[in-house]
Formats: C-alpha cells, sequence, structure tokens
C-alpha cells in the first residue's frame, strides 16, 4: 500500500491575535489596536499552512474542541481550506483552548497568554488512526495538554501516541512550545527514539540537548548544526531540523549536515512573527512527504516563514509553494556564516 497524506495532531486551539501599541509594565495600561480571531496551534497551524501551500495530498487534524463558538471557528477554517476535521472531537459543554497573542505593532514581537480549555482533556484516546493510509503523523506540543504530559506507561502520552503512530506504519514528526526547559526535556527526550523528525528552534534544541546554539547572544550556526547532531544520536531516526532567526540547519542519521540562510524580508513589511516556526516546518514538511531533496525543502521553509510575517494571523499571508519558492528567488537569502 503506498501511503499518502498528513495527519496534524495535539494543539488545536484559536490565536485571538491582539495588535497593542506597546507591551506595558504591570499596572499600566496598553492600547489594543486590532484584533483578529483565527487558527493557531502546532497541530492545526501545520494543516492549514500545508493546505495554504497546495500540498498534493490529503491533509488532516487529530484533536479535540469545545462546541462554543471557537470550536465552530476552528471546524470552519478546516472546511475553508479542505482540511480533514473527521479526526476532531467536539466536547459537548467545553471550552475550545485559545491563545491571547499579544502583538507590539512596532516590531511584531509576541507574548501569549493560553487558555488550556478542553486541551487539558485530550488523552492518547483521542488519537484514532484508525484506518488511516497517511506517510506521516505530525503532533505537538509537550508541556500545554494535561493529560498527554501526565505519566504513562514508560514514558508519557505523546511518547504512547508515538509508538502507536509508528506501529502503524506512519512516519512521525514533533513541534515543541515555548515552556520551561526542564519541563520541556523532560517531557520530549522520551519521545526522540520514536520520532523519524522534528522540526524545532535553537532554544528548544538547546534545552533538550544541552548544547548552547549561542555565542556573545546569537545564535551561532556550527553550534547550531552541533544541537541538530545531538538530536539525531538521542534518538531522531531521519532528520533534525533547528531554526533561527538567521536561517535553518539539518543533520541526518549519516552525519550530513546542511545550511539555508533566512530569506530576506523587508523590515517594514513584517506584522508578526507568530506562527513563523510553524510555517517553515510546513515548507519542510511538504518536502519530506514529497521526498525532496532536504535542501530544497529547507529552501521552501524559510520562504514560507518570511511570507508568514506578512500578517497577524499565522497563516494568512502563505500563499502556494510555487509563489514562496519564487519569492526567494527574488529577495535572497541571507548568509550562513
Amino acid at each position: 500500500m503506498e501511503r499518502s497524506g498528513i495527519i496534524c495532531g495535539g494543539t488545536i486551539c484559536i490565536d485571538v491575535n491582539k495588535v497593542i501599541d506597546r507591551f506595558p509594565p504591570q499596572e499600566h495600561v496598553a492600547k489594543i489596536v486590532e484584533e483578529t480571531p483565527d487558527s493557531g496551534g502546532p497541530g492545526f497551524n501545520m494543516a492549514v499552512d500545508l493546505a495554504r501551500l497546495g500540498a498534493p495530498f490529503p491533509v488532516e487534524v487529530v484533536g479535540v474542541v469545545g462546541d462554543d463558538a471557537y470550536g465552530q471557528l476552528a471546524l470552519d477554517v478546516c472546511r475553508d481550506h479542505g482540511v480533514g476535521a473527521g479526526r476532531i472531537a467536539v466536547l459537548t459543554g467545553g471550552r475550545t483552548a485559545y491563545t491571547d497573542v499579544m502583538i507590539v505593532a512596532e516590531g511584531g514581537r509576541r507574548t501569549f497568554f493560553y487558555q488550556e480549555g478542553v486541551n487539558a482533556l485530550l488523552s492518547p484516546g483521542h488519537f484514532d488512526l484508525a484506518g488511516s493510509t497517511a506517510k506521516i503523523f505530525h503532533v505537538g506540543s509537550p508541556g500545554v495538554h494535561a493529560r498527554m504530559d501526565a505519566p504513562q506507561g514508560n514514558g508519557n502520552g505523546f511518547t504512547e501516541v508515538l509508538a502507536r503512530a509508528r506501529a502503524s506504519g506512519h512516519r512521525t514528526n514533533l513541534e515543541l512550545v515555548g515552556v520551561a526547559g526542564d519541563r520541556l526535556r523532560d517531557l520530549t527526550v522520551p519521545c526522540l527514539p520514536l520520532l523519524d523528525s522534528i522540526i524545532i528552534n535553537e532554544l528548544e534544541a538547546t534545552a533538550l540537548t544541552g548544547v548552547e546554539t549561542h555565542r556573545d547572544g546569537r545564535p551561532d550556526w556550527a553550534l547550531v548544526e552541533a544541537a541538530a547532531a545531538a538530536l539525531i544520536r538521542m534518538g531522531v531516526s531521519t532528520l533534525a531540523v533547528v531554526h533561527f532567526p538567521e536561517g535553518v540547519v539539518a543533520a541526518d542519521r549519516d552525519g550530513r549536515l546542511w545550511r539555508q540562510g533566512a530569506a530576506w524580508v523587508p523590515p517594514d513589511s513584517v506584522k508578526s512573527t507568530n506562527g513563523a516556526g510553524d510555517a517553515l516546518a510546513s515548507g519542510v514538511m511538504l518536502g519530506l512527504h514529497e521526498g525532496w531533496p532536504v535542501e530544497k525543502g529547507l529552501r521552501l521553509g524559510v520562504c514560507v516563514a518570511a511570507l508568514s510575517l506578512g500578517s497577524y494571523s499565522t497563516s494568512r499571508a502563505i500563499p502556494s509553494a510555487v509563489d514562496c519558492f519564487a519569492y526567494g528567488d527574488k529577495a535572497g537569502f541571507k548568509p550562513t556564516a
């Protein structure tokens, strides 16, 4: 049987993107100048981004929402983008998870206030992969799901689900979110031997591996490569991808390393960095599914990330993969040394 498609599981939430004139100190006031609710969460964002890129294969989401307005919005987003929602459980009387994303108007820097909602109830039992012929199972994110994070068997809910996905013939991929380093490491390191690939940022890579990725306060290409290689040694079987503002690196089981500089973006084009990591991951994942050379997937990833910066939403500025490549060809890329 030839497999095709990606199932994106785990964190489904609504990002309520609130553009503010400044980030205030405690007990001071900031003005909200714009507010837009949209799709959010690494599981959900990956699916929507792949659809917007024009992925030539089925894309599905698995997770939980409440039977409230935000839950309906999540289902509507899936319908509008042609994303399969049949594996999303709607929990009666539940509150759909949401994040107030406070985006400073100048520079687009973000701060997140997360309401876990029914994501606290997400459990391995919700990950019904019966009948799935998808090629890849993508999941996120350890640290923000109470039941999935709880000890189970020899690991946690994420290790259980990843093991089940692998046993049913899926390749596996994991994304993370910014939780405390010790907690992230405790929850995620047991997942690494169950992964075919991992796509994370340099701070998350440092938390997992202990390899410092910064020199003189800035990410260093060689150090980031060392962290990617360490993820392979810790169990990731095929490809470890680590991204940072200047670009992205990858390492594989054969000891090969790749570097790709970020696509240039005019500073006045940046509205928000919210979802840029997910956007980059979607480009890499499309390439992994299609069997592209690693360098082609990394190049698409940085182009998708660059274009995602043009919207306060995580996904709305993302065009087709063809248009993303064209943007990179025109804009050029940052150096890799």
